[in-house]
This record gives C-alpha cells, structure tokens and sequence, in this order.
C-alpha cells in the first residue's frame, strides 16, 4: 500500500512530508525543534494511513489521520492540501468553508504546486465564488510556467459566471497558446451565438474547418448551426463540397438529405436517400434511425389529416430495400411494423412484429404491438405462443399477461385464463386503464366458472375505475338477467347504455332481456323492435324478439320470429322444442 501511494503523491506533484531537522545552530536562530528520525517516520506513517482511508472513501478516518500529522508538522503545505480535498467531499456549506480555509493555508505555505490551485478553484466554485476561482488559475499561470492547458478551465469559470468577454478572450487565449482546438472553437460558437452574433460564429466554425478539413462532423455542426438559423443554403454548399472530395462520407450525406427535405428540395433529398440506403459502407442503423424519422413525418401527416400517398410509397420502397438486404435484422422489421401499423395495414405489421421478435428485438412495445395486432385478428393461438415468450423477457408486465388472458378466455380455457388475468390485475394497479380492462376480462372469465360473486366484484371494480365502460355496463347487465338477480340495477345499467347509444342493436337487445326478466314485457317489445330498422338482425334478436311475443300471448307471431332465428343458423335443441311445441321452456 506504501508503495502505491507514494507513486499517487508523486504523480500529483506532492511529497509526503518534509519534517523540519535543524543543526543546532539553526534551532537556536529559528527557534524550531529538532524531530528524531523515530517521530519523522511516525508522522509518515500516520500519513499513509490517512491517504489509505481517503482512497478507501472512508473521509472521517481519513481527516483524523491528516489532522494528526498537523501536530508533528503544522507547515506542511501537503497535509493542508489533503484535508481540504477531505472536506470538499463533504456535504454541507460548512464543509466548504473548511475547505477553503485549509487550501488557503496550504498556497500561502506553497505557491509552486499548481494542483493547491487547481483544487482551490474547484473549491470556489463549489461555493459559487467564481471571481476567487479565476484568480485563482491566473495566480497558478503566473507563478507556474507551462500550465497554459488549463486556460480552458479557466474559460469555463468565467462561462459559468456569464462572463462571457472574459471567456472569449481567455479561449483566445488558449488558441494561441495551444492550437485552434475543438472545444475552443465549439465554445466561441455558442458565445456568439449568444451574444447575436451570427456571423462570427460562422467565421469560427470556418476556421476549426480550415485546421481540419477532413474532419467531417466539422462540417455537418456548421451546416447544422447554419440551418438552423436561416441559412441552409449555405451549409449545403459546404456539406455538397464536402462530398464531392469525399463520397463515402454517409453521415454527410445524411444530413444533406434532410437539409434538401427541409429547404423544399424533395428531388434531391429522395435521390440522396435512396444512395445512402444502398450504400453497403453506411451502417444500418443509421439507415433505420432515418426510416423512423420519414415514419415520424407519414404520423405528423395524419394527426393533421393530410394525405400523401407519394410519399407512403417512397417510405416503404425505403423499407422494402432495408428488407431485402438485412433480411435478418430484428431493428429492420420493428421500423417496418411501425411503418406498416401507422398505415393501418395492420397484417403487414402483424408479420414484421413477428419477424422483430423472431430476430430478437428486445423491445417491449414490439411485443405489445404484435399481441395487440394478433388479438385484433383473433389469432389466439399464436397470442398465447407469443405471450409466453414475452413474459420469459418481460415478466413483470401487466399487459403481457392481459393479452394472454384474453386468448385464453377467447379459446374457453377459463381457468388458464382466470390464473393470467389475476396475475396481471396484480402488475397493473399503476395502470388505471389496463387494470379496468383487465378486471372487464376477469368478469366474464369468473362468469364463465360460474364464480358468480368474484364475476360481479370484477365487473364492480372496473366500473369503479371507468363508470361509463361501455362493455361491462352491457354484459354485467346481461349476465345479472340470465341468472335474474339484481334486475334493478342491471336495468339502471343497460338503460344508461342505450341512452348514451340508442342505435346500438347489442345493447337494445340486453336492454329488452333485460326488461323481459323483469316480466316488463311491453316495455321490453318496444325496446327490441328498435333492434330491426338498424340492420341485420341476427338469430339472437329474432329469438328473443318470439320469446317477449309468447309471453305477450301473440303465439302465431312467436313461431315466426323462433323459425326466423333457426332460418340465421339459431339451430339449438331449445329453439326446436319451442318450434315444434309452439311453447317456451
């Protein structure tokens, strides 16, 4: 460990501690005792065990060993230096303030080591004292020959005090010391940029240009910065000479693309696209990430409700061609499904989901987006598949498990459905929507076991989250009629529903069945009659329709609607019997 910190303090310009030994004649005239080689090594080894510690992040051990060497060696400049680094570590203002003083102390002992300097500048500016700060690097380059590198500190200080003159001219400063450098170029820029000062912070990004002129990303931040204030004209001309002398710059190109785009050149930028999507030197995914931005512009088109069917075409001949050469890249078909999905072709986006995932796509929303879109297509099977090798990277998601419950419920497997359905009501709670449409799922799952009173606690949780969910208003009631229990408020339900949709032929029957349980049978035929004028009827309407007619005592007019209901392939054993029987069972 000795070892080691002794090549540390070496390397910062430190000793370890230079113990006073005077001959005799010396104490008497300074009047300073003579320490015996014993206590010299003591002290160094008290030392070395408060640099351990600080090394060791272990501060409060740390300060008491340095704080001991004092007592051995009160000026030592080095101990001084070491407990302020201590202190600056601290939390607190008064910790600074200790900092301070203790850097303070060890410059007015030693004013040759430019770390004291360094370390009494960051101090300062901890504290938000940034004129001691700067005083402080222009002390250490007067009294200190080449320290003329940390000219760009001392930029910085007076760039955090907004002192923006001086740190113009400390860079220029730097520049003529050290060379035009990026970071002087870069910052010079931004403070003309600043002060309004177009022009200058153009004549900057020429000459870091000129000193570098085959440093491409010099040239894109200055056609950047131009556009970027009116004059993209003028960083094209950079960026196409630029080109011209190097056609194999991508990143460039890519640039230029979009400046022709903005500036209204749209010729030239699909020219230029089409390039660099069959340049096989520019990485892929630089070539996704500019798909995805021509997606962002097809989305922005239709939040706005503008048609361009031109460029819809151009994006995917863009993705076919990413396609066809990295046919295997999970990024190339998680854009492609995007694309697709954003132009509502929903299976071409059902296939590049699966293609993204298939490849690896790591992303959560590519195998959101796949489920949901399988789902929709009513593809259970390969919902549940791909449900469960989503939770093997996702387990912890809610929605995963959701749509796996639905396929589930979708299929009749109940219980496997209940089982996924609870597991993601648990990872949802932060989800008010999915949780009510969960808890929704759950209703007609436990409905389904007939586990009749966790059903209606569901369906009560999901009206809790969502009062108006339309799907549960409608099968909560449903449900509660077919078991005729608590009519009343499955009537306070369904009539809610057809208030708010009273061309909805679903919840106009569910109403009527509804009002039929309630032996409500006028009530219930004016209801379901609505059901007929809004179109295509189905075998459920009309048998419902015959059973409200049979119990009105119109028996001929029943029959008919029963054999119109069998005509739409209502073909059940009950609805035989009340044909052939002409009677209700």
């Amino acid at each position: 460990m000795k070892t080691k910190l002794v090549i540390l303090l070496s390397t910062l310009g430190l000793s370890f501690l230079s113990l006073p030994s005077y001959s005799q004649k010396d104490r008497k005239k300074k009047s300073e005792p003579v320490y015996s080689s014993a206590r010299i090594a003591e002290a160094e080894r008290i030392f070395t065990e408060g640099e351990k510690f600080y090394i060791l992040e272990d501060y409060a051990k740390a300060l008491f060993y340095f704080q001991q060497v004092l007592e051995y060696s009160p000026s030592n400049a080095t101990v001084f230096y070491k407990i302020a680094e201590v202190y600056l570590k601290g939390s607190k203002e008064e910790d600074l303030i200790q900092a301070a003083q203790n850097i303070e102390s060890a410059l007015r002992l030693e004013k040759k080591n430019k770390y004291f300097y360094l370390l009494a500048a960051q101090i300062y500016v901890a504290q938000h004292q940034f004129g001691k700060a700067a005083q402080s690097l222009q002390t250490m380059m007067k009294e200190i020959s080449g320290s003329e590198e940390h000219l760009y500190e001392l930029a910085s200080i007076y760039l955090q005090d907004n002192q923006l003159d001086d740190a113009l001219n400390t860079y220029n400063q730097a520049e003529g010391a050290l060379g035009v450098t990026e970071l002087s170029s870069f910052q010079k820029q931004r403070i003309y940029l600043i002060k309004g000062k177009l022009n200058e912070a153009i004549a900057e990004g020429e000459k870091l240009i000129r000193a570098y002129p085959d440093e491409e990303r010099y040239v894109m931040g200055l056609a950047e910065t131009l556009a970027q204030h009116g004059r993209a004209a003028i960083g094209i001309n950079y960026l196409e000479k630029f080109i011209a002398d190097r056609p194999d710059a991508g990143s460039s190109k890519m640039l230029l693309a979009g400046l022709y785009r903005e500036s209204g050149q749209e010729q030239k930028s699909r020219e230029y696209v089409l390039s660099i999507f069959d340049d096989p030197q520019i990485e892929v995914s630089s070539k996704v990430l500019m798909l995805g931005t021509y997606n962002a512009a097809l989305s922005q088109n239709k939040s706005k409700k503008v048609n361009d069917p031109d460029l819809e075409t151009f994006v995917e001949i863009l993705f076919k061609k990413l396609e066809l050469i990295y046919p295997r890249d999970a990024d190339v078909h998680l854009v492609g499904g995007d694309l697709y999905l954003m132009l509502e072709k929903n299976e071409e986006a059902r296939n590049e989901y699966s293609k993204a995932v298939h490849y690896g796509a790591s992303s959560l929303e590519a195998w959101q987006n796949l489920l949901f879109l399988e789902t929709q297509a009513g593809l259970s099977d390969s919902v549940i598949v791909h449900a469960e090798q989503g939770l093997e990277l996702f387990p912890n998601q809610g929605m995963i498990y959701y749509f796996n419950g639905v396929a589930h419920l979708r299929k009749k497997n109940y219980r496997d459905a209940v089982q996924t359905l609870e597991q993601s009501r648990k990872l949802s709670t932060n989800n008010p929507n999915l949780l009510g449409e969960v808890c929704s799922m759950l209703g007609d799952a436990y409905n389904a076991t007939k586990e009749n009173e966790k059903s209606d606690k569901a369906y009560e949780d999901a009206l809790t989250i969502n009062p108006n969910n339309e799907y549960v208003l409608n099968n909560y009631s449903y449900y509660l009629a077919m078991r005729k229990v608590n009519l009343e408020k499955a009537e306070r339900m369904s009539s809610l529903l057809i208030k708010n949709h009273p061309d909805n032929v679903s919840y106009l029957d569910t109403y009527a069945w509804v009002l039929y349980q309630e032996s409500k049978y006028k009530e219930a035929k004016r209801a379901i009659e609505k059901v007929f004028p809004l179109g295509k009827p189905n075998a459920i309407h009309y048998e419902h329709y015959g059973d409200i007619l049979y119990q009105l005592g119109d028996i001929d007019e029943a029959v008919e609607q029963w054999q119109k209901a069998k005509s739409l392939n209502g073909n059940s054993e009950v609805l035989n019997k009340k044909i052939t029987n002409r009677k209700i069972y």
